[in-house]
């Protein structure tokens, strides 16, 4: 928000370039001490700016302090702090204040700064996404969070728990995505670098042949670092791994393959792509983890199942009950030795990541699930061991053994964690479904410089390069972004844009890598290849969407500080006040079971009550939410931008609509011709086409478009020469064709050539601007010939959006910059009562800021280029754009199909997936609320119920696996049934 605040302050200041005119406080000089009002207009060619870098802020109170320090300093002319980018911008007068001045300033009130010397500093900011394993709750993320941003050079790191994944905003000059990782591991956490941001394609490529000491590793790096748009080399003979670097408008994978195959000859070195499963991908990862929790689970069952029979099931069977009570020294017993034995492995080797885990927090001040196992099961496992010990020297000690509590506890915390971890990797298989679009192979075509195809090869998709040729057959996914060279067909694009119906290609047309070829044969030329391509671009906005917390977010991050130190002395309370109350006679003894006594009974109550505390359930119930409800909007054509987007949106209840491109299709077409003269209509537009061919002008080309439809049995029609062409601006043009003077425009352009317009034409031109369509006028050797009717179409459905809008009590309003005449026909056919027309890109920001103070929560639709202004001031932005259009920075939301539809399922998406955040929350919360007081004997005075340490910790599990659980009930989305039964029409012109 305050990226949208600062962006919007840039669009409104005239004055002061991009600084924000905000009103001085009043305790702060508005003129450097010294100098009068009058004297400042002099120093106004000395004004300086700078931008410093400002580490520490967390919060827009932090921004008002660093913004508050600056300007009490004398030669201050403005200052403007972003605390979401960690930037302060001041302009100031060099004559009264310095650079250092302004730092030591800003450092008086706690922060670092530092001055980022030039802009392009900006440019160089790289974003970091690093996977980090072993995060269990908030409190870890907050942990890893907190290391990050203390890192010099680091602007911004968000950390979700969820996707285990870190963003960080970086300066590469200053610190390395190295260092970063190091941080995270002094956390206490394993990282695993994703990707390093860097506007380069990366390859790993594998080497077979001969390795040795004496390989020609050296030779091989110079060889790849002598190819022009190699970036860097980095060469790993162990795992037969050469890692290349480089700028894919240059170069390509094949070139490397080609040079690494040529140098290392005599070794026999053949280069292929490095296996996915061994180049450390975040997927395997995630498979290794869940084997990992899985076999763990199944060797804590091995020696946990022993020890639960031994101590809950065997006591009821006489024989074996006999055998395990047999005495071995003293009162020490065989089955109490056989619990010991077998709990131990199971606490100290199956457990051992509940101590590392808690070590690690509390090292770094925080304390996390982890904490609250490890207590729950040393107390319940050291306090058995000490009345074995006990009974062993004791001839007449009686104890109870809580063997069976520590390593049950073990037991379920692991089952959970494995079912938590596997649920949790369902919620990303929307970006696993979009990255495994791609096609495996390739048929790469070699053509000759005639353009005949001399051969096809096959190859692997992933050695594509820029501007290969690549055929692509019937039934086959396209391979690459590109545009088609030759052929006809249609592509199924349902998979990138949600568009159900195939769209029709032929020579020109783009097409988007990952969609499927229905029919026909189609060669295309790649243009985008890599990580440019629209599939690797929506992956990445979908994983940073992931990424991006929702405000609400906050509340558990808030909880999440305080939780598990509240639990640690809510737990110990309940120990101390049952313990007090059972030693100083509070309650009957008869309360107390049989096999314990007091202290035991006390215990009992204590470890239930810290370890069915579940801090990871809060922590899952929104990230998990926003990761399904981001990805099945992805898998609809609605890319939403985060949990911030989500958040907003389902609030909206007030759209702005821009009209042209947004409500219509945003292409003039014919929609209507009257001749008034006896002329065979094909006649006349072949004059009139080449007439108007010569023109750049829009309703030019729509006209010359319409004019092909009669001359269809050429693909490329050739028009009649016209001579002494002449275009009047904003009237319309005029030339000789075939020895006629043709005149094409304006009634004004008519009059000015002294051409009587006929009543009849005249009644034609009023009617076409009642119906918001533009009138043109053609006249030939001086006479008005014909009259066609030009019109931008409203889009199929927007008269039924509108519709099914107004019962979901949104309120519409069309903002647009054209005439009020076509602004006002376009509201009434499609059913909006409010239009402000005639609006420059600013007054749209503005009537959005009037809509939001009159208590609006807005919605800004348009096409993302002149509605910029708009789409930042308003709460949500939302772009129309093409499948390959998704780049649009101002919007929150984009629309990769034009399709008003897809208005309505962006915002019934956010309504759904917040609801299930509110449901999730009040079942965590719930959870938590309810169960504490049962664990800590709420109910056992009255109803003799308990609840043992071991289903204590059951539940926990099942409580964290229940919140993803709920939020993977979101994949099932379906749109509202008012828009399945919406029958889009197609745009008809007759």
């Amino acid at each position: 928000m305050a990226t949208k605040l600062l962006a919007l302050a840039c669009i409104r200041n005239d004055k002061h370039g991009d600084l924000s005119p905000r009103p001085h406080y009043p305790s702060m000089p508005k003129y450097p001490k010294g100098v009068s009002a009058p004297e400042t207009s002099s120093l106004q060619g000395s004004e300086a700016r700078a931008m410093f870098s400002v580490t520490g802020m967390t919060c827009s109170a932090c921004a008002g302090s660093v913004e508050k320090a600056v300007k009490r300093l004398p030669g201050i002319r403005e200052a403007v702090v972003d605390v979401l980018n960690n930037r302060a911008q001041v302009m100031f007068y060099p004559s009264f204040v310095t650079v250092e001045t302004i730092c030591e300033a800003i450092e008086d009130v706690g922060f670092q700064a530092a001055l980022i010397k030039d802009d392009t500093n900006e440019k160089s900011i790289q974003v970091c996404r690093i996977h980090i394993k072993g995060m269990s709750c908030t409190s870890c993320s907050s942990t890893v969070e907190k290391a990050l941003q203390e890192i010099h050079g680091v602007q911004r790191a968000q950390v979700a728990l969820a996707t285990e994944e870190a963003e960080v905003r970086y300066d590469p000059k200053i610190v390395s995505h190295n260092q970063l990782m190091e941080a995270i591991a002094d956390a206490g956490f394993e990282t695993i670098l994703v990707s390093t941001g860097e506007d380069i394609s990366k390859i790993d490529l594998q080497v077979d042949g001969v390795w040795t000491e004496k390989s020609p590793v050296r030779m091989l790096e110079n060889s790849l670092q002598a190819l022009p748009g190699v970036q860097a080399v980095d060469i790993a003979p162990e795992l037969k791994k050469v890692s290349i670097s480089y700028n894919s408008d240059m170069t390509g994978p094949r070139n490397f393959i080609g040079v690494i195959e040529s140098a290392g000859t005599s070794r026999g070195l053949k280069a292929t792509i490095f296996p996915q499963g061994g180049g450390g991908g975040k997927e395997t990862h995630r498979k290794e983890e869940i084997h990992q929790y899985f076999r763990y689970y199944l060797w804590s069952l091995i020696f946990t199942i022993p020890v639960f029979l031994s101590s809950m099931i065997f006591m009821y069977i006489p024989v074996i009950k006999h055998a395990l009570d047999t005495k071995v020294v003293n009162m020490l017993t065989v089955g109490e030795i056989i619990r010991w034995v077998l709990s131990t492995p199971v606490q100290f080797i199956i457990g051992r990541r509940f101590y590392t885990g808690s070590y690690k927090a509390l090292r770094h001040g925080s304390a996390n699930m982890d904490v609250l196992v490890a207590l729950g099961t040393n107390a319940a496992y050291f306090y058995s061991v000490y009345t074995v010990l006990r009974a062993a020297f004791s001839p007449d000690f009686e104890g109870t053994d809580f063997f069976e509590t520590s390593s049950m506890l073990i037991s379920f915390i692991l089952l959970g964690k494995y079912l938590e971890v596997l649920a949790k990797g369902k919620t990303s298989e929307a970006i696993a479904k979009l990255m495994n679009l791609a096609p495996e192979t390739a048929i790469l075509l070699t053509l000759d410089k005639k353009g005949n195809v001399i051969c096809e090869e096959e190859i692997d998709s992933r050695l594509i390069q820029k501007n290969d040729i690549i055929k692509i057959v019937p039934g086959a996914k396209v391979a690459s972004d590109g545009f088609v060279l030759w052929g006809q067909s249609h592509i199924n694009e349902s998979m990138i844009t949600g568009e159900a119906r195939p769209a029709a290609k032929r020579k020109g047309d783009t097409v988007i890598g990952g969609t499927v070829n229905e029919n026909g044969v189609l060669h295309i030329k790649a243009t985008k290849v890599g990580p440019e391509s629209a599939l690797s671009q929506i992956v990445r906005l979908v994983e940073s969407a992931q990424m991006a917390k929702a405000p609400v977010q906050k509340f558990a991050d808030r909880i999440s500080k305080y939780f598990v130190p509240l639990v640690i002395v809510l737990s110990f309370s309940t120990w101390l006040a049952w313990f007090l109350a059972g030693k100083f006679h509070g309650y009957p003894e008869s309360w107390i079971p049989s096999s314990m006594d007091s202290f035991e009974l006390a215990l009992q109550f204590g470890i239930s009550v810290m370890v069915i505390a579940c801090p990871c359930a809060l922590g899952l119930a929104t990230p998990t939410a926003v990761m399904v409800g981001t990805g099945v909007g992805a898998s609809q054509g609605v890319l939403i931008k985060g949990g911030q987007a989500l958040e907003s949106a389902h609030k909206v209840n007030c759209i702005v609509f821009d009209k042209t491109g947004t409500l219509t299709v945003g292409k003039p077409v014919v929609v209507d011709t009257k001749l008034l003269k006896n002329m065979a209509l094909h006649e006349f537009y072949e004059l009139v086409a080449a007439t108007e061919v010569n023109s750049e002008h829009p309703l030019a080309k729509a006209i010359v478009e319409y004019a092909k439809k009669f001359r269809e049995d050429e693909e490329n029609p050739g028009w009649p020469e016209a001579r002494d062409f002449v275009s009047v601006t904003g009237h319309g043009v005029k030339a000789i064709v075939r020895n006629r003077e043709v005149i094409v425009g304006n009634k004004s352009l008519m009059l000015d050539h002294n051409i009587a317009i006929p009543a009849h034409a005249q009644e034609m031109l009023t009617e076409s601007e009642g119906m918001a369509q533009t009138g043109i006028l053609v006249s030939i050797d001086g006479e008005v010939t014909g009259v066609l009717a030009i019109s931008d179409p409203v889009k199929p459905g927007a008269q039924e959006v509108i519709s099914i809008l107004k019962s979901m009590n949104i309120r519409s309003i069309i903002v647009t910059g054209d005439n009020w005449g076509t602004a006002s026909s376009i509201a009434r056919q499609i059913g909006i009562e409010t239009v402000v027309a005639e609006a420059k890109p600013e007054q749209k920001a503005e009537k959005v800021k009037d809509l939001q103070a009159a208590g609006y929560a807005v919605a800004m639709v348009g096409d993302g280029i002149n509605d910029s202004p708009a789409l930042v001031a308003a709460d949500v932005g939302m772009a129309i754009g093409a499948g390959t259009d998704i780049a649009i920075e101002a919007a929150d939301i984009v629309l990769m199909k034009s399709n008003l539809k897809d208005v309505i399922t962006a915002i019934h998406l956010s309504r759904k997936t917040f609801s299930r955040i509110r449901l999730n929350y009040i079942w965590a919360l719930g959870y938590n609320i309810l169960s504490i007081p049962i664990a800590a004997g709420a109910l056992f005075p009255s109803t003799g119920f308990r609840l043992p340490p071991w289903i204590a910790g059951a539940a926990m599990a099942a409580s964290s696996v229940s919140v993803v659980c709920c939020s993977l009930l979101l994949k099932n989305y379906r749109r509202p049934k008012k828009l399945e039964n919406l029958e889009i029409r197609a745009i008809k012109i007759e």
